[in-house]
């Protein structure tokens, strides 16, 4: 059972672990294992808001699933899926390898934000991930569950939003590039959870890259350098003006003591001559 479930936290293919569930119909107990799983496989707060499935025909959704940032990233969320709409194959629920028919995330929404150890927290939350599962796609919890085989993946209108204190308040987005996988675990009988988490993974912070790249935040990052450091020329440029004003008054008013020291001396001279 938590085996399935980490799917759910690698985002997209959370809807695998809905298949796993079918047999049950239990929405909340999806629900909360959802929550919980993803919550402990991606180490940021992941929640849903509502499931909806159906035993008779094999369909099902999730609404509201909400994955937030890992620590140390400030933005609201990672990841806002749209809706998560799954197709089983009835016959297979109780069977192992379990057939997902289809997987369509809608409209998902990436919030990207550049800085951490890991680059940006995209970057970290796939390798907590990739940590959780550990080598070879064999997760922590290794024990039973079906695997599972993916005919279609879809991740379709999806946009990316850049967040990062670089940018100096100005906001960039662009489109997510449709991702579309086919076939996942069906070459080898079924693939693992944590197997088919590290394909989608990859193929996400791919799509995400390549929208990122055309931002030209490179550029954008050399002109807030750039405007900072003329900003600090010009400060030392009216300090150092300050400066030899100051020290310009100074001497002046050093010359004028002098002057006076000198009058008030000769004055001085003379009622003793």
């Amino acid at each position: 059972m938590k085996k399935v479930l980490i799917i759910i936290g690698v985002l997209i293919v959370i809807a695998g672990g809905v298949g796993y569930y079918f047999f049950s119909n239990l929405d909340s107990l999806i629900k909360q294992a959802v929550e919980k799983y993803g919550t402990e496989i991606t180490k940021a707060d992941v929640t849903l808001n509502k499931v909806e499935l159906s035993l008779t025909s094999g369909e099902g959704a999730l609404h509201g699933l909400t994955v937030g940032n890992p620590a140390g990233y400030k933005t609201d969320s990672a990841f806002r899926l749209g809706t998560v709409s799954v197709k089983v194959d009835t016959a297979t629920v109780t069977a192992d390898p379990v057939v997902i028919k289809e997987i369509v995330v809608d409209g998902p929404e990436v919030t990207y934000e550049l800085g951490g150890d890991a680059g940006s927290n995209v970057q970290q939350l796939q390798k907590n991930v990739n940590d959780y599962v550990g080598p070879g796609g064999e997760s922590k919890d290794s024990g039973g569950g079906p695997k599972l085989i993916i005919e279609h993946l879809y991740v379709r209108n999806g946009k990316v939003n850049v967040a990062s204190t670089a940018l100096a308040g100005k906001k960039l987005g662009a489109g997510l590039p449709e991702i579309h996988l086919t076939d996942i675990g069906k070459d080898k009988q079924g693939a693992t959870p944590g197997e088919v988490a590290e394909k989608v993974m990859a193929s996400l912070s791919q799509g995400i890259g390549k929208a990122v790249s055309g931002l030209g935040l490179d550029k954008l990052k050399g002109a807030v350098t750039e405007g900072i450091g003329k900003a600090q020329e010009t400060l030392k440029e009216g300090a150092g003006g300050v400066t030899k004003s100051l020290q310009e008054g100074t001497g002046g008013a050093t010359g004028g003591i002098k002057e006076g020291v000198g009058d008030a001396g000769k004055k001085l001279k003379k009622l003793f001559d």
